[in-house]
């Protein structure tokens, strides 16, 4: 434990009897509830105090904390993206957690990085993840290395039957590799300034031409309409989907289903001269309610049992993505986990060369118009370049609001 965690117990200690509950309470998804709860059990055997863990959908959380914290309530820490840290730490409801109360040199920079706002850590990250191209070997032996590959293998296993290509192309956070790739972005970021939330890159000539490659996607037949995440999870369990673009997280469903599968990072997929996919990397942590009247007690949890080596390999067990603790590689290297090295890697290998989802409030003014103007594009009822132009304009209008 380290020295601060050490006075922060003492500190605990003393402030037990004053504290407005003995307990803490944290809203985590339902894959991370058992080991959570075995946490809590030894953090209450060590302090006296206890933990409730409290299942919540993972796409509830952030709606629902924001309606609880401004009223003072919910829970004392939540499970949640690095996405969401630039609305709650503006509106004042996560608290800033030091620097020097983490092993910084264990933790991966992108995943600190992705949880600070302003020089100030608002989360203590354990997961980094990215979209991959999955294939399943049954089908593709050899992953495609271009664009115009992999058309080619998804139009020879599209049948009645099957799918050659599959994937939730309406959803935004999932093309964005396809649009990014090619010299789209959200907001112009530099090293000295950060992200210009006035320069946005969704309607530029890289940008159209990424969505013109989703729209021919379904132009050529590729991918039916109507498609979404549904129906490429269930046809790539089923053994129906010849390749899907998705995520770590859901990789141990499909080893369970029996699918022989292989991992092709976009990163290394060339979609045009010199230009690769670059999916968005979002990293997964820990954040503590700025309103809670046990801040201390959630923090010590947080930090020096949730956010250990150890606690960091469990959350990896529970919901297999990325660790964002470096030191965890040698525990999964010596006790192994629910999914093969190989595996790992092409995740690990997309994430490198993905871009960071912005983490800056603006990011949730840009959701809703893009999603619009992709299902416009694919729907046939826009042109990509109209509807793009469109969808900045209500991002500005949203934003000078």
């Amino acid at each position: 434990m380290k020295k601060f965690g050490i006075i922060l117990l003492l500190v605990i200690f003393a402030i037990t009897s004053f504290a407005a509950s003995n307990k803490i309470v944290i809203w985590c998804s339902e894959k991370q509830a058992d080991f959570i709860k075995t946490y809590g059990e030894k953090f209450t055997r060590d302090t006296g105090i206890l933990v409730e863990v409290q299942q919540v959908n993972f796409g509830d959380i952030k709606s629902k904390f924001l309606t609880a914290a401004q009223a003072g309530e919910g829970p004392d820490i939540i499970i949640g993206a690095h996405d969401w840290v630039g609305e709650l730490a503006a509106n004042g409801l996560i608290d800033s957690i030091p620097f020097s109360a983490i092993e910084t040199d264990k933790f991966a920079k992108s995943g600190l990085d992705a949880f600070t706002v302003n020089g100030k850590l608002y989360g203590v990250p354990y997961a980094i993840e990215a979209v991959a191209l999955l294939y399943n070997k049954d089908y593709v032996e050899e992953p495609p290395k271009t664009i115009e590959e992999l058309k080619e293998l998804a139009a020879e296993y599209t049948t009645d039957e099957t799918l050659g290509l599959v994937y939730d192309a309406g959803n935004f956070y999932f093309s964005y590799g396809f649009i990014a790739g090619n010299g789209g972005y959200v907001f112009k970021w530099t090293k000295e300034n950060g992200y210009d939330t006035t320069d946005i890159g969704l309607a530029n000539e890289g940008a159209v031409k990424g969505a013109e490659l989703i729209k021919s996607f379904f132009d050529e037949g590729l991918i039916p309409q109507g498609a979404n995440y549904g129906t490429m999870d269930s046809m790539f369990k089923d053994g129906l989907a010849a390749m899907i673009i998705n995520g770590p997280w859901a990789v141990k469903d499909y080893i369970n289903a029996g699918i022989d599968f292989g991992v092709l990072p976009l990163t290394e997929l060339e979609l045009s001269d010199g230009h690769y996919g670059k999916p968005f990397v979002g990293v997964q942590g820990l954040m503590i309610n700025a309103r809670s009247e046990n801040k201390a007690l959630a923090k010590e949890f947080v930090i020096n049992y949730l956010a250990t080596k150890e606690g960091v390999y469990q959350f990896y067990l529970a919901d297999p993505r990325l660790p964002a603790r470096t030191d965890v590689a040698a525990i999964i290297e010596e006790k192994g986990g629910p999914v093969p090295k190989e595996i790992v890697d092409g995740f690990v290998k997309s994430a490198a060369g993905g871009e960071p989802m912005p983490n800056v409030p603006e990011m949730g003014a840009v959701w809703g118009p893009m999603g619009d103007a992709l299902s416009q594009i694919i729907n046939g009822q826009a042109e990509p370049a109209q509807a793009l132009k469109e969808a900045v304009e209500k991002i500005k209008t949203a934003l000078n609001k």
